[in-house]
């Protein structure tokens, strides 16, 4: 039997825009796409996953957990203070292991789905691990999962079930991830919580010197995975009232995992993306201190890394070819940097945030 090909997000190349992978979704028009009925219709969020070229709706009870291994599309439609006028902010968001053609088919329905609501919403890249602020804001808790969603865990009676464990971990004010992580002693530590999903058991270790909050958020989590298949016990563990052989540790093989968030700040470039010589470039413009709002002409389309965070701006005199390129050319530009998980906005000139400001 051949092994299947592992798959990184950072090989998927978004000049897929033209590819194969575009014609086999560009048969379906914005407005004939079966996903979208209904879509940016009342405030609230919407969740979609990639799924052999289509798009198809997730279940709502899964709202905040995404598999590794897939692709999705988040739309969130508000309304601002004192304004009836729907407003849209539509992400695609990368799973580490998500398929070449997942992620350009996920990167270009999020521009179809951009075209139906008749370009009102602001477009967002996100990489897992990597997520804005914005996108984690919409879940109580980001849960990350290994392998794809078609594994199916959380309807598995507890008599076969996979055992899992997560690291729950605060990673701001107001966000907390549970991250499924490799069942090794030694990602276990004491500032944070984890929660070891045996099936039948459920158990939550509380680190030391973890905090309040993970705790409560990781009580939660427990309680859901409970709910989800029934009959299953939870069991609260403290690091310093439990021994090195209790059946938390047993369950545990010795090493570390490998992975680990690169802790990398990104280099501060702006580049003009043009068509004006007859051909489509992206030319750098300015770096570091440099960088400045005054650069920004309304007839062309400007990526801009500020270190954290990526924005394509667009001008209101754009081409279609600068307008259609602009988010491919900055993710392409990403995935040649130390920092290629970069969250990516797409900003229309006039719509600009205080975030886009505050970059200059």
């Amino acid at each position: 039997m051949q092994k299947p090909k592992t798959y990184d997000w950072k090989d998927s190349n978004m000049a897929l825009f033209g590819s194969d992978t575009e014609k086999k979704v560009k048969k379906d028009s914005a407005m004939t796409e079966p996903a979208w009925e209904g879509a940016g219709q009342e405030v609230g969020i919407q969740i979609w996953r990639v799924v052999k070229f289509k798009v198809t709706h997730w279940e709502k009870d899964q709202y905040g957990e995404f598999f590794n291994g897939d692709s999705y599309i988040i739309l969130n439609t508000y309304k601002e203070k004192d304004s009836d006028e729907l407003k849209y902010d539509v992400h695609f968001w990368i799973g580490k292991y998500s398929t070449q053609d997942e992620y350009g088919t996920a990167a270009y329905k999020t521009v179809e789905l951009d075209t139906f609501l008749d370009d009102k919403p602001v477009q967002h890249r996100e990489v897992q691990a990597h997520e804005s602020k914005l996108f984690k804001s919409y879940f109580p808790t980001l849960t990350l999962l290994k392998g794809g969603a078609d594994t199916g865990f959380r309807r598995v009676l507890p008599e076969s079930y996979k055992p899992r464990l997560f690291h729950v971990k605060k990673q701001d004010k107001k966000s907390i991830t549970s991250t499924e992580i490799s069942m090794k002693r030694g990602n276990i530590d004491s500032g944070d919580v984890f929660i070891l999903d045996l099936g039948k058991t459920i158990y939550q270790f509380n680190g030391a010197s973890c905090s309040h909050d993970e705790k409560f958020k990781a009580a939660q989590e427990c309680a859901k995975m409970k709910h989800s298949r029934g009959k299953a016990q939870i069991e609260t563990l403290e690091e310093d009232s439990i021994s090195e052989d209790h059946v938390f540790y047993k369950n545990l093989k010795e090493g570390k995992s490998k992975e680990k968030t690169p802790d990398v700040q990104g280099e501060r470039k702006m580049f003009r993306v043009s068509d004006a010589d007859g051909s489509l470039d992206m030319d750098e413009i300015a770096e570091g201190s440099g960088i400045s709002k005054d650069l920004l002409t309304s007839d062309d389309v400007y990526v801009i890394n500020t270190g954290e965070h990526c924005y394509c701006w667009v001008g209101k005199g754009a081409s279609i070819d600068e307008r259609k390129n602009g988010l491919s050319y900055a993710s392409n530009y990403l995935n040649k940097t130390e920092t290629p998980w970069l969250a990516i906005t797409v900003v229309a000139q006039g719509a600009e945030n205080a975030d886009f400001n505050a970059a200059f």
